[in-house]
Protein backbone atom coordinates (compact mmCIF):
# COMPACT_ATOMS: atom_id res chain seq x y z
CA UNK A 1 0.00 0.00 0.00
CA UNK A 2 1.17 3.48 -1.01
CA UNK A 3 1.91 5.76 1.51
CA UNK A 4 2.33 8.68 -0.73
CA UNK A 5 0.33 11.89 0.36
CA UNK A 6 -1.39 12.59 -3.19
CA UNK A 7 -3.03 8.78 -1.57
CA UNK A 8 -3.45 9.13 2.23
CA UNK A 9 -5.76 11.56 3.11
CA UNK A 10 -5.38 11.10 7.20
CA UNK A 11 -1.95 12.96 8.36
CA UNK A 12 -1.10 14.41 11.46
CA UNK A 13 -0.21 17.64 12.44
CA UNK A 14 -0.36 20.40 14.61
CA UNK A 15 -3.14 22.05 12.71
CA UNK A 16 -4.35 19.38 10.67
CA UNK A 17 -4.45 21.67 7.69
CA UNK A 18 -2.50 18.94 5.61
CA UNK A 19 -4.98 16.95 5.30
CA UNK A 20 -7.12 18.94 3.02
CA UNK A 21 -4.29 21.14 1.79
CA UNK A 22 -4.27 19.99 -2.26
CA UNK A 23 -7.06 17.52 -2.29
CA UNK A 24 -9.70 17.76 -4.80
CA UNK A 25 -13.20 17.85 -2.77
CA UNK A 26 -17.03 17.87 -4.67
CA UNK A 27 -19.72 18.86 -1.80
CA UNK A 28 -23.39 18.76 -2.93
CA UNK A 29 -25.96 20.95 -1.62
CA UNK A 30 -23.42 23.67 -1.95
CA UNK A 31 -25.65 26.79 -2.61
CA UNK A 32 -26.39 27.40 1.24
CA UNK A 33 -26.18 26.85 4.53
CA UNK A 34 -23.66 24.08 5.96
CA UNK A 35 -22.55 23.19 1.97
CA UNK A 36 -21.71 26.52 1.52
CA UNK A 37 -19.46 26.85 4.93
CA UNK A 38 -17.89 23.13 3.43
CA UNK A 39 -17.26 24.89 0.70
CA UNK A 40 -15.79 28.08 2.19
CA UNK A 41 -13.81 25.53 4.80
CA UNK A 42 -11.94 23.69 2.14
CA UNK A 43 -10.21 26.76 0.57
CA UNK A 44 -9.08 28.22 3.76
CA UNK A 45 -7.56 24.30 4.56
CA UNK A 46 -5.89 24.43 0.95
CA UNK A 47 -7.55 22.19 -0.74
CA UNK A 48 -6.93 22.65 -4.90
CA UNK A 49 -10.54 22.37 -6.28
CA UNK A 50 -13.97 22.31 -4.59
CA UNK A 51 -16.73 21.11 -6.80
CA UNK A 52 -19.70 22.98 -5.89
CA UNK A 53 -22.85 21.24 -6.92
CA UNK A 54 -26.34 22.71 -6.48
CA UNK A 55 -29.97 22.14 -8.35
CA UNK A 56 -29.20 26.63 -9.19
CA UNK A 57 -26.50 28.14 -10.81
CA UNK A 58 -23.92 29.75 -8.57
CA UNK A 59 -20.78 31.65 -8.90
CA UNK A 60 -17.84 32.18 -6.53
CA UNK A 61 -14.95 34.15 -6.70
CA UNK A 62 -12.28 32.05 -6.19
CA UNK A 63 -11.21 29.75 -9.03
CA UNK A 64 -11.08 26.65 -6.98
CA UNK A 65 -14.64 26.57 -7.21
CA UNK A 66 -15.98 25.26 -10.49
CA UNK A 67 -20.02 25.02 -10.29
CA UNK A 68 -22.36 22.65 -11.52
CA UNK A 69 -25.45 22.11 -11.21
CA UNK A 70 -26.38 18.68 -9.85
CA UNK A 71 -29.65 17.42 -8.62
CA UNK A 72 -28.89 14.40 -6.41
CA UNK A 73 -32.29 13.17 -7.59
CA UNK A 74 -31.09 13.26 -11.48
CA UNK A 75 -29.53 10.69 -12.70
CA UNK A 76 -28.43 12.36 -15.73
CA UNK A 77 -26.95 15.60 -14.05
CA UNK A 78 -24.73 13.07 -12.09
CA UNK A 79 -23.52 11.16 -15.09
CA UNK A 80 -22.64 15.02 -16.56
CA UNK A 81 -20.61 15.65 -12.78
CA UNK A 82 -19.10 12.64 -13.09
CA UNK A 83 -18.14 13.50 -16.74
CA UNK A 84 -16.73 16.83 -15.51
CA UNK A 85 -14.54 15.63 -12.58
CA UNK A 86 -11.38 14.07 -13.51
CA UNK A 87 -10.55 13.12 -10.14
CA UNK A 88 -11.35 12.75 -6.04
CA UNK A 89 -10.15 12.70 -2.99
CA UNK A 90 -12.99 13.23 -1.16
CA UNK A 91 -17.01 13.79 -1.67
CA UNK A 92 -19.39 14.97 0.76
CA UNK A 93 -22.98 14.24 0.48
CA UNK A 94 -24.36 16.95 1.82
CA UNK A 95 -27.62 17.42 0.35
CA UNK A 96 -30.71 17.28 2.31
CA UNK A 97 -34.63 17.73 2.33
CA UNK A 98 -36.40 18.75 5.73
CA UNK A 99 -39.98 18.96 5.11
CA UNK A 100 -42.95 19.23 7.97
CA UNK A 101 -45.11 16.33 7.92
CA UNK A 102 -46.85 13.53 10.34
CA UNK A 103 -46.25 10.49 8.44
CA UNK A 104 -49.89 10.36 7.04
CA UNK A 105 -48.77 11.36 3.63
CA UNK A 106 -46.52 8.77 1.51
CA UNK A 107 -45.15 11.16 -0.93
CA UNK A 108 -43.95 13.06 1.53
CA UNK A 109 -42.06 10.07 3.27
CA UNK A 110 -40.70 9.37 -0.49
CA UNK A 111 -39.40 12.68 -1.17
CA UNK A 112 -37.41 12.52 2.25
CA UNK A 113 -36.29 8.75 0.99
CA UNK A 114 -35.50 10.05 -2.65
CA UNK A 115 -33.49 12.84 -1.52
CA UNK A 116 -31.25 12.01 2.11
CA UNK A 117 -30.94 8.35 1.05
CA UNK A 118 -31.20 7.44 -3.19
CA UNK A 119 -29.19 10.70 -3.70
CA UNK A 120 -26.69 9.86 -1.02
CA UNK A 121 -26.15 7.20 -2.53
CA UNK A 122 -26.99 7.37 -6.49
CA UNK A 123 -24.00 10.51 -6.12
CA UNK A 124 -21.59 8.00 -3.78
CA UNK A 125 -21.82 4.94 -6.72
CA UNK A 126 -21.51 7.36 -9.50
CA UNK A 127 -17.89 8.68 -8.14
CA UNK A 128 -17.02 5.07 -6.67
CA UNK A 129 -14.05 4.46 -9.43
CA UNK A 130 -12.58 7.85 -8.64
CA UNK A 131 -12.58 7.82 -5.13
CA UNK A 132 -11.28 3.81 -5.17
CA UNK A 133 -8.35 5.53 -7.78
CA UNK A 134 -7.21 8.10 -5.09
CA UNK A 135 -8.36 5.93 -2.12
CA UNK A 136 -10.26 8.37 -1.21
CA UNK A 137 -13.20 9.57 1.30
CA UNK A 138 -17.17 9.85 1.46
CA UNK A 139 -18.68 12.08 4.14
CA UNK A 140 -22.49 11.39 4.23
CA UNK A 141 -23.93 14.31 6.52
CA UNK A 142 -26.28 12.24 8.39
CA UNK A 143 -28.45 13.63 11.63
CA UNK A 144 -28.59 12.99 15.39
CA UNK A 145 -31.86 12.48 14.30
CA UNK A 146 -30.71 9.26 12.90
CA UNK A 147 -29.97 7.64 16.38
CA UNK A 148 -33.49 8.82 17.86
CA UNK A 149 -36.50 10.36 16.05
CA UNK A 150 -37.62 13.71 15.96
CA UNK A 151 -41.34 13.50 16.50
CA UNK A 152 -41.79 16.79 14.81
CA UNK A 153 -40.03 15.88 11.63
CA UNK A 154 -40.82 11.90 11.50
CA UNK A 155 -39.92 11.15 7.66
CA UNK A 156 -36.75 13.56 8.11
CA UNK A 157 -35.81 11.06 10.86
CA UNK A 158 -36.49 7.76 9.10
CA UNK A 159 -34.54 8.85 6.03
CA UNK A 160 -31.82 10.05 8.22
CA UNK A 161 -31.55 6.49 10.02
CA UNK A 162 -31.72 4.96 6.44
CA UNK A 163 -29.03 7.02 5.25
CA UNK A 164 -26.66 6.42 8.31
CA UNK A 165 -27.37 2.42 8.32
CA UNK A 166 -26.15 2.84 4.14
CA UNK A 167 -23.32 5.06 5.68
CA UNK A 168 -22.38 1.99 8.15
CA UNK A 169 -23.09 -0.95 5.11
CA UNK A 170 -20.92 0.99 2.55
CA UNK A 171 -17.87 1.60 5.67
CA UNK A 172 -17.82 -2.10 5.60
CA UNK A 173 -17.94 -2.81 2.06
CA UNK A 174 -15.57 -0.49 0.34
CA UNK A 175 -12.86 -1.04 3.80
CA UNK A 176 -11.26 -3.43 1.17
CA UNK A 177 -10.80 -0.82 -1.42
CA UNK A 178 -9.24 1.42 0.72
CA UNK A 179 -11.95 4.37 0.84
CA UNK A 180 -12.58 5.60 4.29
CA UNK A 181 -16.44 6.13 4.88
CA UNK A 182 -17.90 8.94 7.65
CA UNK A 183 -20.68 9.38 9.71
CA UNK A 184 -21.69 13.15 10.20
CA UNK A 185 -23.72 13.06 12.94
CA UNK A 186 -24.95 16.83 13.95
CA UNK A 187 -27.50 18.24 16.23
CA UNK A 188 -29.70 21.12 15.00
CA UNK A 189 -27.68 23.75 12.33
CA UNK A 190 -28.85 27.47 12.00
CA UNK A 191 -29.92 26.66 8.49
CA UNK A 192 -33.05 27.25 6.43
CA UNK A 193 -33.86 23.76 7.50
CA UNK A 194 -34.13 24.54 11.27
CA UNK A 195 -34.22 27.96 11.16
CA UNK A 196 -37.87 28.45 12.39
CA UNK A 197 -37.50 25.38 15.66
CA UNK A 198 -37.36 27.20 18.49
CA UNK A 199 -33.99 25.27 19.80
CA UNK A 200 -30.38 26.20 19.91
CA UNK A 201 -28.71 25.81 16.55
CA UNK A 202 -24.85 25.96 16.38
CA UNK A 203 -23.41 27.92 13.14
CA UNK A 204 -22.85 26.41 9.99
CA UNK A 205 -18.97 28.03 9.95
CA UNK A 206 -18.31 26.00 13.29
CA UNK A 207 -19.82 22.77 12.11
CA UNK A 208 -17.96 22.69 8.78
CA UNK A 209 -14.74 22.92 10.59
CA UNK A 210 -15.73 20.26 13.03
CA UNK A 211 -16.47 17.82 10.21
CA UNK A 212 -13.20 18.84 8.44
CA UNK A 213 -11.55 17.89 11.87
CA UNK A 214 -13.71 14.73 11.96
CA UNK A 215 -12.30 13.68 8.89
CA UNK A 216 -8.54 14.44 9.60
CA UNK A 217 -8.88 12.76 12.48
CA UNK A 218 -10.20 9.46 11.19
CA UNK A 219 -13.16 9.55 12.67
CA UNK A 220 -15.75 7.38 11.82
CA UNK A 221 -18.32 9.26 13.30
CA UNK A 222 -17.57 12.77 13.42
CA UNK A 223 -19.80 14.90 15.73
CA UNK A 224 -19.25 18.21 14.77
CA UNK A 225 -20.91 20.35 17.30
CA UNK A 226 -21.47 21.04 21.26
CA UNK A 227 -24.71 19.56 21.59
CA UNK A 228 -23.69 16.12 19.36
CA UNK A 229 -20.32 16.25 20.98
CA UNK A 230 -21.36 14.97 24.27
CA UNK A 231 -22.81 11.83 22.54
CA UNK A 232 -19.40 10.99 20.76
CA UNK A 233 -17.42 9.05 23.31
CA UNK A 234 -20.59 7.30 24.41
CA UNK A 235 -21.06 6.13 21.40
CA UNK A 236 -17.91 5.14 20.38
CA UNK A 237 -17.70 3.05 23.33
CA UNK A 238 -21.47 1.87 22.90
CA UNK A 239 -22.88 -2.04 22.41
CA UNK A 240 -24.46 -0.24 18.64
CA UNK A 241 -20.85 0.72 17.87
CA UNK A 242 -19.47 -2.76 18.73
CA UNK A 243 -21.83 -4.60 16.70
CA UNK A 244 -21.53 -2.53 13.97
CA UNK A 245 -17.88 -3.72 14.58
CA UNK A 246 -18.59 -7.02 14.60
CA UNK A 247 -20.84 -7.00 11.77
CA UNK A 248 -18.00 -5.35 9.42
CA UNK A 249 -15.92 -8.02 10.01
CA UNK A 250 -18.37 -10.88 8.33
CA UNK A 251 -17.47 -8.56 4.90
CA UNK A 252 -13.65 -8.03 6.18
CA UNK A 253 -13.30 -11.63 6.38
CA UNK A 254 -14.24 -12.45 2.95
CA UNK A 255 -11.75 -13.34 0.31
CA UNK A 256 -11.20 -11.03 -2.13
CA UNK A 257 -12.36 -11.67 -5.96
CA UNK A 258 -9.92 -12.50 -8.43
Amino acid sequence: MSTNSSTNITKTGLDGSTAIAGRTVLVTGANRGLGQALVEEALRRGAARVYAGARQPLTHPDERVPHMIMDVTNPAQIQAAVERVESLDILINNAGVSLPDDLSDRGALERHLAVNLFGTWGVTEAFLSSLTRSRGAVVNVVSVGALAAVPVLPAYSISKAASFSLTQSLRALLAREGVRVHAVLPGPIDTDMVRDLPIPKAPPESVARGIFDGVENGDEEIFPDPMSATMAERWRAGVAKELERQNAALVQAEPLAA
